[in-house]
């Protein structure tokens, strides 16, 4: 049965009408993934071991070396395809709406100014964030940027400004004193997103609806004439931490990532238990399609990180961090570093291993702003 048919019979079959546009898409995905697992001709699925990167499927599906980079970036597509099946497809992005920016308040500070702003992130949302501008910067000149990203928190960006009782999360106001342009958006369901509303969007998850929004984040970014939009890098802690992975993943304008207590392997978190990663705001295909089980998802941290090759990516991963267990980082390094050697760039990826708890400790934050700065504050294009 071809997938047009098995979507009609799925159509059919259920009350459509009844669903939330969410449900109806679930049925969907359902459908998708069972049609493409059971497929004839003793097709293959995608990569099952995720914790292997050293092949990708020829056209036949068979296993081939990955031996080459334009072998890597097969298998890379691969693993693109593969977390798109759990958190949705990423929408066109061929006519996009004018980002009618909204200043609503403007703060004068010791080295810098916060603008409150919000703009179209698409038609009928807007997204809410704080805009980092620093003082001093010349006519013509073009700073590089930072999309800064918060952790969980009820009063979203507002933390990455200092103003949660968390002293190690101010990273948006410290880099904007460093001298980077900073956009600081809040996340769906925080800050002044609270009461946004998950049913009625277009999205399979919250997950992607954020990484539209902060590939928009970009877009506001390089369309300021005091950046410069060949240097732009994402920063975030938990929450945030892992939304820079997946930002960059999908956006290669992003060319530096700080992720700080941001990732595991799906192995490695709380034993295997990923109910954490199944909310609204997150990817609930985890749950509703794959059962929780994590040898099922079709991708792992170790493709999503190996995809950022040969981009700086920097980790902050505390020996005592109790959701995203350090010995998995410590198991998926060295296989991740086999891609960055296959683009000469071993000295791209930096992991840190503090004495500390789920935090971001000042001496690691600071060396993670030295590392944005040797990566971003460069004569030199970078990773052309």
């Amino acid at each position: 049965m071809s997938v047009a048919a098995t979507v009609n019979l799925a159509q059919s079959s259920v009350e459509m009408n009844t669903l939330t546009p969410r449900a109806i898409r679930l049925v969907l995905a359902i459908v998708l993934i069972f049609n493409f697992s059971h497929a004839g001709d003793g097709n293959k699925p995608l990569p099952a071991n995720h914790q292997r990167l050293d092949y990708y499927l020829d056209s036949n599906r068979e296993e081939q070396a990955v031996k080459t980079k334009a072998d890597w970036q097969i298998r890379r597509l691969q693993v693109l395809q593969g977390f798109q099946k759990v958190a949705g497809q990423l929408p066109s992005r061929e006519s996009m709406p004018d980002l009618d920016i909204r200043v609503k308040t403007e703060e004068q500070r010791g080295k810098h100014v916060r603008q409150t702003i919000d703009f179209v992130s698409e038609k009928g949302d807007r997204t809410p964030c704080y805009l980092y501008i620093p003082k001093g910067i010349k006519p013509g000149e073009k700073r590089p940027a930072i999309v800064a990203l918060h952790p969980t928190h009820k009063i979203g960006k507002d933390v990455v400004d200092g103003l949660s009782q968390r002293p190690n999360r101010a990273y948006a106001k410290e880099l904007a004193d460093r001298g980077y342009v900073v956009i600081a958006p809040d996340y769906l369901s925080f800050g002044d997103y609270a009461d946004y509303d998950f049913e009625k969007d277009r999205y399979s998850s919250g997950t992607m609806k954020a990484i539209w929004n902060h590939m928009r984040c970009v877009d506001l970014l390089q369309a300021r004439s005091d950046v410069d939009g060949d240097k732009i890098g994402t920063i975030g802690h938990s929450l945030g931490g892992h939304n820079a992975i997946f930002l960059a993943v999908m956006d290669p304008r992003v060319k530096v990532i700080v992720s700080s207590c941001g990732w595991t392997p799906f192995h490695d978190y709380k034993g295997g238990d990923i109910k954490g990663w199944t909310s609204d705001r997150y990817m609930p295909s985890l749950r509703d399609v794959y059962a929780l089980n994590v040898d099922e998802v079709p991708f792992d941290f170790y493709e999503l990180i190996a995809a950022l090759a040969p981009r700086a990516f920097f980790s902050n991963s505390p020996l005592y961090d109790s959701n995203f267990d350090y010995r998995g980082i410590e198991k998926a390094a060295p296989v991740i570093r086999e891609i960055y050697k296959l683009y000469d760039a071993s000295d791209k990826m930096r992991i840190a291993y503090p004495n500390a708890q789920h935090d971001f400790p000042t001496l690691v934050r600071e060396e993670s702003y030295r590392f944005l700065d040797q990566n971003l504050k460069t004569d030199s294009k970078i990773n052309k």
